[in-house]
């Protein structure tokens, strides 16, 4: 049988009381307050592509860098979608729309071919040749077009090509007879 603790209260306890010392106390509780906080960064929304849900973008989504440049990645909202920077200054979605032949200008960087568009406020830049294709959003201004494909084109290179950019030097002479 075990022995009768007094606790202080009315009744009697088999087990002693638990005293916390106060430091370890606020140590607990300043602890679950980072925790808490840290958690409170807004996830960045972000639409997700047709084909999100494509097993291929898998492979590509565990390899993106933790930092593109300065630019930390944060949390989405949405499957087989990336942001880095806050406020966020590069987007990125897998399973949008494979481009197909196209005269836009097209890069290759790293063994991955990237179609790039370019407008005023951003530029789109999309893989050629993968299925599921990725497309990237970007500020030229604010982090530049080298340094995001140099970083991304290796977690891109999971998904595997099927087709490459063609250039004029790739283009065969037509037989005149």
């Amino acid at each position: 049988m075990l022995p009768l603790v007094r606790t202080g209260h009315r009744h009697a306890s088999f087990f002693p009381p638990l005293r916390l010392p106060r430091l370890l106390t606020l140590t607990v509780m300043a602890a679950g307050a980072v925790v808490a906080l840290s958690g409170c960064t807004p996830a960045v929304e972000v639409s997700a592509a047709h084909d999100s849900a494509n097993p291929a973008c898998a492979p590509m989504m565990v390899a993106l860098p933790d930092v593109l440049g300065d630019a930390a990645l944060r949390p989405t909202t949405t499957q087989a979608t990336a942001a880095w920077g806050d406020p966020s200054l590069v987007i990125l979605r897998c399973g949008v729309s494979v481009p197909g032949p196209t005269t836009d200008r097209c890069v290759g960087v790293n063994g991955v071919d990237w179609i790039i568009k370019q407008e005023a406020s951003a530029w789109t830049l999309t893989t050629y040749g993968r299925t599921p294709a990725t497309e990237v959003v970007l500020d030229p201004d604010k982090i530049p077009s080298s340094t995001v494909l140099a970083q991304l084109s290796s977690a891109a290179a999971k998904i595997p090509a099927q087709r490459k950019c063609l250039g004029p030097a790739d283009e065969t002479a037509v037989p005149t007879k």
